[in-house]
């Protein structure tokens, strides 16, 4: 029975190595960034208003006050009710430190699935937007967005 003990000792050690390793591994901020973007992109796509917003602060501001997280997830809802679908093609996503901050900068292209609801905001942006962390999770507290075509 020791012998057997003795035995396990080994690997047993490694598992809880690889898996202290394995803990201490941390996502890049920039990473997790680019990921929040992607997800809330596919979100917006598929439909999902709590999705869209995910990765929003509570007290998001978008263009200056034009667009607040409420109203977003509002108008994507409203959206997905309407059985209105939106492409959300995006670009390259190019990410700045900025102190204890990060801003990320983009385009992103909005296409109508054949919606009558919003044919005005239909084409390509080019986005800014701020992010900060709030436990833990990076969340976009700010965003400003121009028309490029």
């Amino acid at each position: 029975m020791i012998r057997w003990i003795k035995k396990l000792r080994v690997p047993v050690v490694v598992v809880l190595i690889v898996l202290a390793l394995a803990a201490c591994h941390r996502t890049p901020d920039e990473e997790q960034v680019r990921a929040a973007i992607t997800a809330m992109a596919q979100a917006a796509e598929a439909g999902s208003a709590s999705g869209a917003g995910e990765a929003l602060s509570e007290d998001f501001d978008g263009n200056a006050g034009e667009l607040d997280r409420r109203r977003l997830t509002g108008m994507v809802r409203l959206l997905s009710l309407r059985g209105e679908r939106v492409g959300v093609t995006m670009g390259p996503v190019s990410i700045e430190p900025r102190g204890e901050r990060l801003v990320a900068t983009f385009t992103v292209t909005l296409t109508s699935g054949g919606g009558r609801l919003l044919p005005d905001q239909l084409g390509v942006y080019r986005v800014t937007s701020g992010w900060r962390k709030e436990d833990g999770e990076w969340r976009c507290y700010t965003a400003s967005w121009t028309r490029s075509m």
